[in-house]
């Protein structure tokens, strides 16, 4: 959260009116967490703390605002105190600017102007962080995810596959679940389709509707082209277990997993979709546990809003059960995007905690956008589309679920300063981080082990070696029958004549070899019939 440019602190006296019953909102008795100050009549009241219970957190939540408006920092200011509180959390890096989430604060006369305003007590510190990086790229522990466990779903979302292919992927998937041929990487995934398409294997999927040869070329095609982008990588073992993200540090303190994806935020449907099977993941594994009095991980979800884009009807279903779902096992899952109308109704209507900074209203897309979103708020007592467009960095409306379940007042709120840096660790000390992890020896190296490419492949192999010792077989006994055949039907031997038997008689030899005359040897060749005349 940037806090340059922020007018002088401007402290209200004792609230009356709306802002006292806003106030009295939020005024929870359990564990909190602090966003910042009470905005009214264009005045902070830093005695009008605007909070959110930490039981309500796996009740889901948005923020949401434009380029520029503090969201990043928002989300750095709720991590910290969750993290303080014993509760893990999650968040996608995609700009490169909060790995400083593990290092103490930079302070400064804008950060004790911001405390101030709000009432804070600042004090500059670092938390618990680990790093990670999708199949390695970028620094970072690897995470990486086999083909099997990603599933078709979302591997067509990913592949940008249509409801038809995407539908012949899950026959793919099916055939290859059942014959327990595991697909690891892309490479065991190519030779399955290749496989199905052949003329060993086309019939194997026959009796359920079959593979078309054309479906299987898109589905090759866009593998190809997939892993022509880099991403072969994300895809194989040692499988990332995603328990790691529910471990505390020794203090008690929550761990921040930060995955950087600076290093491929030019393939956004990629993180997004990799985001999408983490929060999955942890969904089948984690068992049911009801209310807790605090989460057992916050999970943020950035640039939510490609996870939506053109996703199929049935891969928008699995997202908002999942969604639905995982708040029973504990995980509070904040969408992080520019407006609320980039997220599905059927998904927004779950999430129970808003952070909504700053909109525009440049053009007559904005001013649309800036009305739907004004209409996704309980009824206020403020003018929203003016304090909406109004709203500086840092500052943002905000309703949460009360400790009772029951919304919050909407209330304006100048959010607090995070303790933490604000911006990147150097290259260097993440370096040093990331290879002095305990979970850098288990997930750095890659691991190639047999799976489904080289099971048929073995197969095939043998199948042409069976198919070529049958052929020689078969053209053994061929030859054999037609020399039996060539030898029934030769003509009989005929008898010598007297000559030949002169010849072919060792005297005629012994004779031949003596005379060494031209006489003997014209002789000789006229016996064998090629003799020449003596010129």
């Amino acid at each position: 959260m940037s806090v340059s440019d922020q007018p002088p602190a401007t402290v209200g006296g004792p609230l009356e009116g709306p802002a006292a019953e806003i106030a009295a909102g939020y005024a929870f008795t359990g564990a909190a967490l602090d966003l910042g100050a009470l905005l009214w009549d264009g005045t902070c009241h830093p005695q009008a703390q605007i909070r959110i219970p930490l039981g309500m957190l796996n009740r889901h939540g948005l923020v949401a605002g434009a380029t520029g408006t503090g969201k990043t920092k928002t989300l750095q200011l709720v991590a910290e105190q969750l993290s303080a509180h014993g509760v893990p959390v999650f968040l996608a890096d995609i700009k490169g600017d909060v790995s400083g989430v593990s290092a103490p604060g930079a302070d400064g006369g804008k950060v004790r102007e911001r405390a101030g305003q709000v009432g804070q007590e600042w004090a500059a510190r670092g938390f618990p962080c680990e790093f990670y990086g999708l199949g390695g790229e970028g620094p970072g522990i690897p995470v990486r995810a086999t083909v099997t466990s990603f599933g078709p779903l979302l591997l067509s979302k990913v592949l940008r596959l249509n409801q038809t292919q995407e539908q012949s992927l899950g026959l793919i998937f099916h055939y290859a679940d059942s014959k327990g041929l595991e697909l690891v990487d892309l490479k065991d995934l190519r030779a399955v389709v290749a496989f199905l398409v052949s003329d060993t294997g086309k019939a194997e999927l026959k009796g359920i509707g079959g593979l078309s040869t054309a479906t299987a070329g898109v589905i090759l095609r866009a593998i190809t082209a997939f892993e022509q982008q880099g991403a072969g990588g994300f895809f194989g073992e040692p499988e990332f277990d995603t328990s790691e993200f529910l471990r505390t540090a020794a203090d008690g303190r929550g761990t921040v997993s930060i995955l950087e994806l600076a290093a491929v935020q030019d393939k956004p449907q990629l993180f997004s979709t990799f985001l999408m099977w983490m929060l999955a993941d942890l969904f089948e594994e984690l068992p049911e546990v009801g209310d807790l009095e605090k989460p057992k991980l916050v999970f943020f979800f950035d640039e939510a809003h490609l996870l939506f884009n053109g996703a199929s009807k049935a891969f928008l279903e699995s997202i908002t059960q999942t969604v639905r779902l995982i708040r029973s096992k504990g995980v509070g899952v904040f969408f992080v995007t520019q407006t609320p109308k980039d997220v599905p109704a059927d998904v927004l209507g779950q999430l129970g905690n808003r952070v909504q900074h700053a909109l525009r209203a440049f053009t007559p897309d904005d001013a649309k956008a800036l009305k739907a979103t004004v209409r996704t708020f309980p009824n206020s007592a403020y003018d929203l589309e003016e304090v909406l467009t109004g709203l500086g960095t840092g500052e943002a409306v905000i309703t949460v679920l009360s400790e009772t379940g029951a919304p919050t007042p909407v209330a304006a709120t100048r959010l607090r300063a995070p303790e933490s840096l604000m911006g990147p660790v150097d290259a260097a000390a993440l370096d040093a981080a990331v290879k002095g992890s305990p979970l850098y020896g288990r997930y750095a190296e890659a691991v190639d082990r047999e799976s489904a490419y080289e099971r048929l492949t073995a197969e095939q192999a043998a199948a042409e070696a069976a198919a070529l010792k049958a052929a020689e077989e078969a053209h053994a006994a061929e030859e054999a029958a037609r020399a039996a055949k060539a030898a029934k039907s030769a003509p009989p031997k005929r008898d010598e004549s007297l000559a030949e038997q002169v010849a072919g008689s060792g005297l005629f030899s012994s004779l031949a070899r003596s005379i060494g005359t031209q006489v003997g040897r014209e002789i000789s060749r006229s016996i064998f019939g090629t003799a020449r005349r003596r010129r």
